[in-house]
């Protein structure tokens, strides 16, 4: 399985990458996708939600009528969850919606998303990116030079280049990662992946660790 190098102005540089079948030819696992998005989503939630029970009002503790003889239900304290500013019953607390999933299942995921991207012609790879100075209208001309000015588009770099970063953080469609930073949801979510020519290689090599 190969792919040809672009250059920065979409032409074809004549050099080819081969890509490993175990990582962009595989049968897609969606369970395996399914999980470690839904673990990403997770993990973005703060969690912070609260309601008072009936312990935590402010209120008068005192028998609101006596317990027999009214004709009406028992009633205890106006905080009861029965009466309106009441305590709420089983209501929502503080907590971690985080999850773990072993490293074999994600691995699996970026495979399974990375196969399918390739059989929808999804992916392509650029010789590499040299931006001198951190300028978003340079890196509006590469993203139109590749047909990805309307599209949303997931940049992998092999090393951590700031003048990159810096000049596509102002696009809303576009994102630079690091090979290394790169999860399912991130895959899933760009309509096309651009590799840089090096960043395959060791893409590939951190998938089978």
């Amino acid at each position: 399985m190969e792919l040809v190098v672009l250059n920065t102005s979409g032409k074809e540089t004549g050099k080819k990458v081969t890509l490993d079948e175990t990582v962009f030819g595989i049968e897609p696992n969606k369970h395996a996708v399914y999980l470690e998005v839904k673990q990403y989503l997770a993990a973005q939630r703060q969690g912070t939600h609260k309601s008072k029970e009936r312990s935590e009002i402010t209120a008068s503790t005192k028998k609101l009528k006596k317990q027999k003889g009214s004709g009406s239900a028992r009633y205890g304290d106006i905080k009861s969850p029965t009466f309106r500013g009441g305590g709420r019953v089983f209501g929502p607390k503080p907590r971690d919606y985080r999850f773990k999933l072993n490293k074999a299942l994600k691995r699996l995921a970026k495979k399974s998303v990375l196969s399918q991207k390739m059989r929808d012609n999804s992916i392509r790879i650029v010789e590499g990116l040299s931006i001198a100075a951190p300028k978003t209208k340079d890196f509006i001309t590469i993203l139109n030079a590749l047909a990805l000015n309307d599209k949303k588009s997931l940049f992998i770099l092999p090393d951590t280049n700031k003048n990159v970063y810096l000049s596509s953080r102002n696009l809303p469609k576009t994102k630079v990662m690091k090979f290394n930073e790169i999860s399912s949801y991130d895959l899933i979510n760009a309509g096309e992946i651009v590799f840089l020519e090096g960043a395959v290689e060791k893409f590939q090599e951190n998938l089978k660790k």
